[in-house]
């Protein structure tokens, strides 16, 4: 429908064609040709041919990296243009601004703008970790037995968690996961966007804004929006083969991609990714050998002799035998580090003009993987009695525990089709966007233990079923330079979104269900969906060369919990030619997601308190009894940001940017601590009647319960193509420091009054304290003759680990540097040759201290699962292979 609206509004434009060629004649590829003033562009062939429709008296842009920018008025049908190398390109954006393209130092947000060549340049795996290593305000880390987790990484901007940084593909909203994160990990209770699903050999560039940006795009934009950039026409097909392993001789890593590009009809492209790969697991764990035997019993401990001498005769009767075994395995079984995950991606990017006016594009990308992460060992002491004396795995006597491994299918895909048109004076873009993201689970090696005590055996294998969660996404989209001074956009979403729990195995869920991750029931599973329909508009005036004014505002209303409207207002003042001040203020939201309105689970999760894991229920949002104790229906969290900036152009090589930030969030949704029994048996309070009736040692849900502040400041430093030598060094230096506070938890009534606290100091470490307050990054890039060397220093800064014992057993981790070098050799002008180290001097972070008391049952984790630096692989090696063609 949008299409044929679309269609009655196009007005003529007259088509312009040519080729781009340097000054000996060669022609140019991927040369940007835009339309001044617009956003309407195209990109020159493999030939340097390019085509483009405009107004008969526009005026082109071509621009390259590494030559100079030419500006030439629109003369007829045909225009060769030449480009001069020289004034190194300013880097142009569209994210953060919908009417009209902006450099990134002469915009009025601070906008990162990342190439694929410096993502990959410091030889991390995946892109997670290559915006970590890039970019001071990203945070994401692997996580260690933490359930469906460890297959995601949860990754946030700013500290302000997952479910605030909206993500974009090619400018169209990026489907969230399917998995909600429920262990103690950071982003604990959100949703993100799965990035692993999107191919970093299919990225052109990342753009990053770093500014609310909920005005302009919906939800989600509080602490900012990450556009991924496909690659459109390349000049070489692409073939990357990369292998490593760390210097413990665990987690080998492979990867192969493919990209390549191909003419499709008569000025369009078609742009293929290839990608796989395999990664093996880490093992990091403690070994705390027999120290973590059980004691004898004790006498006071029973109300009888008799059954104290039954206890300890029983402990009497295996303790030899256990011994034996811990001595053994000092390790306890455990396995703690990344997983085994094994990635294949393909991705599509395609675009054809449709006569002299319009032009068709699609995209469409399916990544699937499968991944191995493993619970808890149960150790043969944790599970004597319920398993090892049945003699079901092994004798009793021989019963050396089990460890259940978690395993994951993640499948998730995005597909776009749209057309670009003329309406009556405006550049308009509709499109269709359909996104999914499904994980099913597999636990092996297990047992069900009611199961077992009941029939004398049990299934080893569990299919505790899974989560997916999908939408369909209609867009319109306008805008328009009126003149010098004026732009304007304006445009209209529709959003259909659709989540389904899957129920599991009735074995998987049986009595208290498979032994580390209980099946999802049939009370549990379901489908839900919910429409959003919204409705912008923005403009900008120039009010001088050097007054730049904006105002931005959307509306949107939700079926579920109703209606916001965010709106924004930034500004940009130049300097003379090498300055510009920068402001803006804005207010934003998020929407609460399907899944922290609807899930209801139980599974065996880590407490504090108990040296093994305990069954716990999460119940949803809208369920009677959460209802009955006071939590209101989910709604809306809200934001207002103020950002204020400087940046500084000394000449093409030289730029510095300084921005400073305060974002506060109100009614923030949170995943509530486990509540259980109070200390009074004599009476049974709402709270405990839940658990009686649901079966559980605890209670969780959603509630919006928390209003905090995040203050913080970006510095960007880049000086390029200083002469060094024989060769050319380009340095840069980013920096970011923040703090974010809680200010108020407000806690129902009915909980109050019982005296229950709902988000205890340990939960709220994992918003204070989880992520570093500041990261410092120094990249050197040096190039001599068929030489590329690089040398990166990242500097982790202080995380605090938050005891549940008190503020006094709190442990600070001390900041971390993490050194990568990489050394590149081009062995012919087709094919390279790349050497990398990881993590150079094996840094790994501060040891916890038994003292604090957190979830590291009897000392199997030697670093802290809750809060995250640089990661817990030491030392990686690297070597990678590259030929064009």
């Amino acid at each position: 429908m949008l299409f044929l609206i679309g269609a009655t509004f196009i007005s003529a434009k007259q088509g312009v064609s040519g080729v781009v060629s340097d000054a000996n004649g060669n022609p140019i590829p991927g040369v940007n040709v835009v339309e001044k003033g617009t956003s309407n562009g195209t990109a020159s062939d493999f030939d340097g041919n390019y085509s483009i429709s405009t107004s008969s008296n526009a005026t082109l842009v071509f621009s390259y990296v590494g030559y100079g920018t030419v500006e030439q008025a629109v003369s007829g049908a045909s225009m060769n243009v030449t480009l001069s190398e020289g004034e190194k390109l300013d880097e142009i954006v569209l994210t953060g601004n919908r009417s009209k393209p902006r450099t990134i130092l002469d915009s009025a947000s601070p906008i990162d703008n990342i190439s694929f060549e410096e993502l990959t340049s410091g030889g991390q795996n995946n892109i997670e970790a290559m915006l970590t290593f890039k970019v001071p305000s990203f945070n994401a880390q692997n996580q260690a037995i933490s359930d469906a987790t460890a297959h995601y990484d949860p990754a946030d901007l700013r500290g302000l968690g997952p479910s605030r940084t909206l993500v974009l593909v090619n400018g169209k909203r990026k489907n969230q996961s399917a998995q909600v994160y429920l262990n103690r990990t950071p982003g604990k209770g959100e949703v993100g966007v799965d990035l692993k699903s999107i191919p970093t050999a299919a990225i052109e560039r990342v753009e990053i804004l770093r500014d609310g940006a909920s005005a302009q795009y919906g939800s989600d934009a509080i602490a900012g929006v990450i556009n991924m950039v496909l690659k459109k026409d390349v000049q070489y097909s692409t073939f990357n083969v990369k292998s490593g392993i760390t210097s413990q001789g665990d987690g080998f890593n492979f990867a192969a991609d493919f990209n390549t590009s191909m003419p499709f009809g008569d000025g369009g492209f078609v742009n293929l990714t290839l990608g796989y790969s395999d990664q093996k697991l880490t093992n990091r764990a403690g070994t705390p050998g027999t120290d973590d035997l059980p004691g004898a019993p004790d006498s006071a401990d029973f109300d009888t002799t008799a059954e104290y001498n039954t206890a300890n005769d029983y402990h009497n009767e295996h303790i030899g035998h256990w011994t034996e075994w811990a001595t053994e395995n000092p390790d306890l079984g455990m396995h703690v580090g990344q997983p085994d995950i094994t990635k294949r991606d393909l991705f599509v990017n395609m675009g054809h003009p449709i006569g002299d006016n319009m032009e068709l594009y699609s995209f469409h990308g399916l990544t699937s993987r499968s991944g191995r992460s493993f619970a808890y060992y149960r150790a043969p002491y944790w599970r004597q009695d319920t398993v090892g004396d049945l003699d079901f795995i092994t004798k009793s006597q021989d019963f050396i525990g089990y460890q259940p491994t978690f395993e994951t299918q993640i499948e998730d895909h995005i597909n776009v089709l749209g057309l670009t048109f003329q309406a009556a004076g405006w550049d308009a873009d509709a499109s269709i966007t359909y996104g999914k993201n499904s994980v099913n689970y597999t636990v092996n090696n297990s047992v069900n233990r009611d199961y077992l005590a009941q029939n004398g055996t049990s299934p080893r294998t569990f299919h505790p079923g899974g989560y997916s969660l999908s939408n369909v996404i209609t867009n319109l989209d306008f805008s328009r330079v009126y003149n010098d001074m004026v732009s304007a956009s304006f445009g209209i979403e529709h959003k259909t979104e659709y989540f389904e729990a899957i129920e599991g195995n009735p074995l998987s869920y049986y009595g208290s269900g498979s032994d580390s991750f209980a099946g999802i029931k049939p009370a549990e599973a379901g489908e839900w969906n919910r429409d959003n329909f919204a409705a912008y508009a923005g403009i900008d005036l120039d009010m001088s060369d050097d007054l730049l004014i904006s105002f931005a505002g959307r509306f949107e209303d939700y079926s579920d919990f109703g209606d916001n409207f965010s709106w924004k207002a930034a500004g940009r003042y130049k300097l003379g030619d090498s300055g510009v001040l920068r402001a803006s203020h804005s207010t934003g939201f998020r929407a609460p997601t399907l899944h922290q309105r609807h899930l209801t689970n139980s599974q065996y999760i880590i407490v504090a308190s108990s040296p093994e894991p305990l069954l716990q229920g999460t119940l949803s949002n809208n369920n009677p009894a959460v209802e009955a104790l006071g939590v209101p229906n989910l709604f809306a969290e809200t934001s207002m940001n103020t950002s204020v900036g400087f940046t500084y152009k000394h000449n093409s090589n030289f730029s510095a940017s300084l921005d400073f930030y305060q974002i506060k969030v109100d009614d923030r949704v949170l995943f509530s601590s486990q509540i259980g029994s109070d200390a009074d048996d004599t009476t049974t309070n709402p709270v405990e009647q839940i658990l009686e009736d649901n079966g559980v040692v605890a209670v969780q849900f959603f509630i919006n319960a928390g209003d905090t502040k995040t203050t913080g400041v970006d510095f960007v430093m880049n000086y390029r193509n200083m002469e060094l030598g024989n060769g050319t060094l380009d340095a840069s230096l980013a920096a970011n420091f923040n703090k974010t506070t809680i200010a108020s938890i407000n806690t129902p009534d009915a909980l109050a009054e019982n005296g229950y606290d709902i988000f205890a100091r340990i939960e709220k470490g994992l918003i204070t304290n989880a992520r570093p307050r500041s990261k410092v990054i120094l990249g050197l890039d040096y190039n001599l003759d068929n030489w590329d060397i690089g040398l990166y220093n990242t500097a982790f800064g202080e995380v605090t680990i938050t005891s549940p014992n008190g503020a006094s057993f709190d442990q600070t981790l001390s900041s971390k540097i993490a050194t990568d070098i990489s050394a590149s050799y081009n062995i012919t002008e087709n094919l390279s040759l790349t050497g990398i180290i990881n993590n150079l001097f094996d840094v790994y972070p501060d040891v916890t201290d038994a003292s604090t008391g957190t979830a590291q049952a009897g000392s199997r984790f030697v670093y802290s699962s809750e809060v995250q630096q640089l990661g817990q692989l030491g030392t990686v090696y690297n070597v990678a292979l590259r030929y064009q063609f």
